[in-house]
């Protein structure tokens, strides 16, 4: 069975929309629901980014079922490994259970801001394999010392320790990350429906396995356009989406808003609408998320782009097209 999700986008909603988009997602019949955890939006267009873990918390409270996941946060520049592990646990007794802790190597555009240095992607990835080693050392509500290459924790302890743990799911994009990163990871992410990371995840000695029976979860994200009309879809996809263009390459090292706006100039709603499915056509978008369960992912978190129709969307096409949905994957 494929799970179907709804995304708590943080770059596009102020906070309490947020705790309201979350609950009507469950009434819904969503099975989870992912945030993102910027301190900026990509474009001005958007006009938010309030704090995710803040945010998270209130629709823990706020809702009963729907299973909550980060999507994802950077535990290395902006966020000490130490605070990650004790907000996640936090998070998982507010929850009571319900919670994924979704890390990933993170993006300029968020962790510049504490003023350190944007390390290349192979340092990311040192530091982020070291944070995870953090983050397990101290859900085990043992006291903690740690002197490592790029962090240090000095007798530290979580003292809220959920008895459900906390799993974590690493956003991996090629074959040198999820060989590094599988092994330490409960579950995978991505953002493109690619077979072979489900593949190369199933092939790495340790790793959990995804599908066939085993534990792991294969999690991926796909923006929709939903609109009464293509015309008004595809405009609201070019005005809030048009970074989606640059790739992962490019925007990962994109420090600011501004710098987004200068890469995205020249990408039309065209382009945008290549990648983004817009428009009415709830057929067309479920042919476009089928990419990922036929890719062997498990779970597939919507994106429905920009605040402006979100609440129309929740209203009208949220429930048939989670309806069809499950109908084509099953």
């Amino acid at each position: 069975m494929v799970n179907f999700g709804y995304t708590l986008m943080t770059e596009q909603s102020g906070p309490k929309q947020l705790v309201s988009y979350a609950q009507q997602a469950e009434r819904i019949g969503f099975d989870f629901e992912v945030s993102s955890d910027h301190f900026s939006p990509w474009l001005v267009e958007q006009g938010h980014a309030p704090h995710a873990w803040t945010v998270l918390g209130a629709v823990a409270q706020a809702t009963e079922r729907v299973q909550l996941m980060t999507y994802v946060t950077c535990p290395t520049i902006r966020y000490h490994p130490a605070i990650v592990a004790q907000k996640s646990a936090t998070l998982q007794l507010l929850s009571d259970g319900r919670f994924t802790l979704g890390l990933g190597s993170g993006e300029s555009l968020n962790e510049h801001v504490v003023g350190q240095s944007w390390p290349g992607l192979a340092r990311r990835q040192d530091m982020l394999a070291e944070a995870i080693e953090v983050i397990r050392a101290l859900h085990t509500g043992d006291l903690v010392d740690h002197d490592g290459e790029h962090f240090r924790v000095e007798s530290a302890r979580i003292w809220d320790v959920p008895d459900v743990p906390v799993e974590l799911a690493l956003a991996v994009s090629g074959e040198r990350s999820v060989e590094r990163f599988a092994p330490l990871a409960d579950h995978l992410v991505a953002v493109e429906p690619d077979d072979e990371l489900v593949s190369r995840w199933n092939g790495v000695d340790g790793a959990p396995q995804i599908g066939d029976g085993g534990s792991a979860r294969a999690i991926g994200q796909i923006p929709i356009c939903w609109a009464p009309t293509e015309d008004e879809a595809r405009e609201l996809a070019h005005e809030q989406f048009r970074w989606f263009a640059g790739g992962w390459s490019v925007n990962a090292d994109l420090p600011t808003p501004a710098g987004f706006a200068g890469a995205s100039q020249f990408v039309t709603p065209d382009d945008v609408a290549e990648n983004i499915p817009c428009g009415p056509d709830l057929d067309h978008i479920v042919e476009q998320v089928s990419a990922y369960w036929k890719a062997g992912f498990t779970d597939v978190a919507l994106v429905q782009t920009g605040d402006r129709l979100q609440q129309r969307f929740l209203d009208e096409a949220a429930a048939p097209l989670l309806e069809k949905l499950r109908a084509a994957a099953a």
